[in-house]
């Protein structure tokens, strides 16, 4: 019995730390290590919006750019912030792993951002101040100035590269799937991670930038950086209670996989029964973290990469699971093309919505509002909406569903998405 015991302490998922060994549930993951990996996310948060909430409103009082160029240098810089997650994941999956592809990654983060406190701090690295009505009429900032300032925002968007993608999942990989309590904290995880992350967005856009616009940028810049420092510091203290994925093949080359076997055996019938396809054992996939998905209808062409010919070749023949995960890749694509209107819209909180904030009264009493804090009711609104949702809405709507999550992910969006339409609506008519 002891030693039944024993084995079932092991997690069954394939994690292992950090020299490969399986390691114990009871003293590696859980909501021990995710507390560590959670400090670091509230104060990344603050990091990055401390920037990219007011940094329309450096741009042109402090680098006197125009409106528009400003505009377009923000929405610029927030788009490969987006975007070099996607070789952080890869570089992570493939080569490094999460933990090391993180804590590069952290350190080029840091960098920018000490880089970027220069930058607003140095008299030599910013225009003389000027206060002519009209920008233009302005000294402009030097080739110099301009190459230090987005150099360490460039910098800090790699940084961001290898951390954003890894270090949910990080969070996420202190949770066994194969057990059903740990399966169900992580479903709970994913709301607080979210908490965290709004958490750390509203004191960025209230205190931060309270404290560049009224105090300095150089304080303003310097805060968040220590924090992030700090936060990084937090993290590694955590090490030992981690549990780590093993590094495999990019989920895109195992896609790519799939689709070049399908295509190379289109002439190959499909057999009638599916269980003839070609699948893994259960214990090879739960070595992987996998669980093992039967075979879909949907698709139905790919299905052919994991029909067997008689050669074991990767490039021609696939594991069912394999196949039924690039199909689950394969249906994100409209789900990703209906997110860019919304994410049209909220690219213009940072941007056009904090210069129009500029032209309001923001008095109250003998206290002004920073243009930017306005964006802080997006962020109160998500804060008190996660709570709610977790603690309230998903414990009753569970009971009607049967569904853990309370309603799936598609009818979270969808319902997102309406929320949006009506609130464009409504500015559209206040606007008119």
């Amino acid at each position: 019995m002891a030693v039944e015991e024993g084995i079932d302490d092991y997690t069954q998922d394939g994690t292992v730390d950090l020299k490969g060994n399986p390691v114990r549930r009871s003293k590696r993951g859980g909501w021990t290590a995710c507390s560590f990996v959670v400090v670091y996310e509230v104060f990344e948060r603050m990091a990055y919006y401390g920037i990219s909430s007011n940094l329309v409103l450096y741009l042109t009082k402090k680098l006197h750019q125009g409106t528009v160029k400003s505009a377009n240098n923000v929405t610029n810089w927030v788009g490969t912030i987006w975007i070099t997650p996607i070789l952080g994941a890869y570089v992570a999956d493939a080569h490094l792993g999460r933990y090391w592809t993180f804590v590069f990654a952290s350190l080029i983060y840091v960098t920018g951002m000490s880089l970027l406190t220069l930058s607003v701090s140095i008299p030599g690295l910013k225009p003389p101040p000027c206060h002519q009505a009209n920008i233009d009429d302005c000294k402009k900032a030097s080739t110099l100035q301009l190459a230090t300032f987005f150099g360490a925002l460039y910098t800090l968007a790699i940084g961001t590269g290898g951390t954003k993608p890894n270090i949910s999942t990080i969070g996420a990989d202190q949770f066994d799937d194969f057990h059903p309590k740990e399966k169900a904290s992580k479903l709970s995880f994913f709301n607080w991670w979210m908490f965290s992350i709004f958490f750390g967005t509203l004191f960025a856009n209230t205190v931060l930038v309270y404290i560049q616009d009224n105090v300095g940028w150089t304080l303003g810049y310097g805060l968040p950086t220590l924090g992030l420092v700090i936060s990084v510091m937090i993290f590694l203290a955590g090490t030992p209670f981690y549990r780590h994925r093993v590094p495999a093949r990019s989920p895109f080359t195992k896609m790519a996989m799939v689709i070049v076997a399908a295509a190379r055996k289109w002439r190959v019938p499909l057999p009638s029964d599916p269980k003839e396809l070609h699948e893994l054992d259960l214990e090879e996939n739960a070595r992987n973290g996998k669980f093992m998905i039967g075979s879909t209808p949907t698709l139905r062409f790919l299905n052919k990469a994991a029909v067997k010919t008689g050669s074991t070749d990767p490039w021609m023949l696939s594991a069912v699971t394999q196949v039924e995960e690039t199909k689950q890749m394969l249906r994100m694509i409209p789900i990703l093309i209906a997110t860019f209107v919304p994410s049209t819209m909220i690219a213009q909180i940072n941007t056009l919505f904090i210069k129009q904030g500029t032209t309001l009264d923001r008095h109250i009493g003998n206290f002004k509002i920073p243009p930017a804090s306005l964006a802080g009711f997006v962020t109160i609104s998500m804060l008190v909406c996660v709570v709610l949702y977790d603690r309230f809405f998903v414990p009753v709507i569970r009971k009607w569903t049967n569904n853990p999550r309370g309603i799936t992910l598609l009818q979270r969006m969808g319902i997102g998405l309406v929320l949006h339409f009506i609130i464009m609506a409504v500015a559209s008519l206040t606007e008119s």
